[in-house]
């Protein structure tokens, strides 16, 4: 089988414009979260998030085109464009038939729905704009990236709520594998942070109301976070050909299905996403430096993760840096495991491990080593990547030094 490498990354979310922008704001433990700011979000209970602030639509696409682009898949364009253009691939004719794109998304075109129920509902509008339907739908992201970089080669969406953007380069990197593709953008996109967003999400009463502390005594819930993180996947021979920059080895790859609880994590799937990533990738545990964990900063998250880490790491996890970046970017659902693969990048090619900030207390459940606070000088060999979603969905990717 084939070898997968990242030759590119780009992002766009609440800690900058870029990916460089987005691993100083996770160097310098910098939050992105603050009070929510859109229409009718005095009648929320939640009013915090890490909102993208100042954002000008009208400063990266013309006019016309925004007509077809909901706020989703605004991030993933601008995100895309930022990595092909760090890859340095230039896609001719041939290449272009062997270049797909993968995206996760949890919401798709969410912020279109919220605006044209408002339409019908509130304004009594009896119409809406021709446009809808493709803004909203959940391929639309990876759509445009393909048509706007005219990339003919396997392009779809995948949809599995938290995990969605693992799903998809999970998917990605077994395309490349397998011969099906030569390159993938792949990533993940979301833009949930509109009215009717956030009250669906309140009434789980998962939401913290004050701040993201993952793995603290004090943790009282997750907030909600927006943006979009997109990588090159490429054939390792066809990048060493071109003389590409490497920034990392996809190594390993692993979904399971708890098959449990549509809300309640299990700590048995966690395990075997963890352990079938480390045999697909084989590698032994002892070769994992840095997890970057799902880390919601919910009660019940959290310490089922660190007892599944702890299972499948058994004495090396003592010597394992844990953290939670949802603690800066909040979670950005089915794209958050995109914006945290920064992180992973970021720790095999810079030595240093984004921390988890906002801990103020230790809970003698989540007793790992979690980064607190501050950021920390480490070269690892490896790091693995876990999302674990809604609806018992688990998916887990490991990378390498190259």
């Amino acid at each position: 089988m084939r070898r997968v490498v990242i030759t590119g990354q780009g992002a766009f979310c609440a800690l900058g414009d870029g990916a460089a922008a987005t691993g100083a704001a996770m160097r310098e433990g910098r939050s992105g979260i603050g009070e929510l700011h859109f229409a009718d979000v005095d009648r929320l209970a939640i009013r915090i998030g890490a909102q993208i602030r100042g954002y000008d639509p009208e400063r990266y696409f013309p006019r016309q085109a925004l007509t077809l682009y909901d706020p989703f898949t605004q991030y993933a364009l601008i995100a895309a464009r930022e990595a092909l253009s760090a890859s340095g691939l230039e896609i001719g004719e041939e290449l272009a038939e062997r270049t797909g794109v993968v995206l996760g998304t949890a919401g798709g075109g969410l912020q279109t729905q919220d605006e044209n129920y408002r339409d019908v509902f509130e304004r009594g509008k009896n119409r809406v704009h021709p446009f809808v339907v493709p803004r909203l739908m959940m391929n639309a992201a990876a759509s445009h990236v393909s048509m706007v970089h005219d990339l003919r080669g396997p392009t779809f969406a995948v949809a599995t709520a938290c995990a969605s953007s693992n799903h998809a380069m999970g998917q990605a990197f077994g395309l490349i594998r397998s011969g099906q593709a030569r390159v993938v953008l792949t990533g993940g996109s979301d833009s949930m942070l509109c009215f009717g967003g956030i009250k669906a999400w309140e009434g789980l009463r998962v939401m913290s109301k004050d701040g993201c502390r993952p793995f603290s005594a004090n943790r009282n819930g997750m907030v909600q976070g927006e943006g979009a993180a997109i990588f090159v996947f490429e054939d390792y021979e066809h990048a060493r050909a071109r003389g590409a920059e490497i920034l990392a080895e996809v190594a390993g790859f692993c979904m399971t299905s708890d098959a449990s609880d549509i809300v309640t994590p299990n700590q048995q799937g966690a395990e075997r996403a963890m352990r079938g990533a480390l045999r697909d990738a084989g590698l032994p545990p002892e070769t994992i430096g840095y997890v970057n964990a799902h880390g919601t900063g919910t009660t019940v998250n959290d310490r089922t993760e660190c007892a599944a880490i702890r299972a499948v790491f058994g004495a090396h996890a003592d010597r394992l840096m844990v953290s939670s970046t949802k603690s800066m970017h909040g979670h950005i659902m089915g794209g958050t495991g995109a914006v945290e693969l920064l992180a992973c990048v970021m720790a095999l090619r810079e030595g240093v491990i984004a921390p988890t900030i906002n801990y103020d207390a230790p809970d003698p459940d989540c007793d790992l080593d979690v980064v607190p606070n501050v950021a920390r000088e480490a070269r690892p060999d490896a790091v693995m990547s876990n999302a674990f979603a809604f609806g018992g969905l688990n998916a887990v990717l490991v990378l390498r030094r190259v």
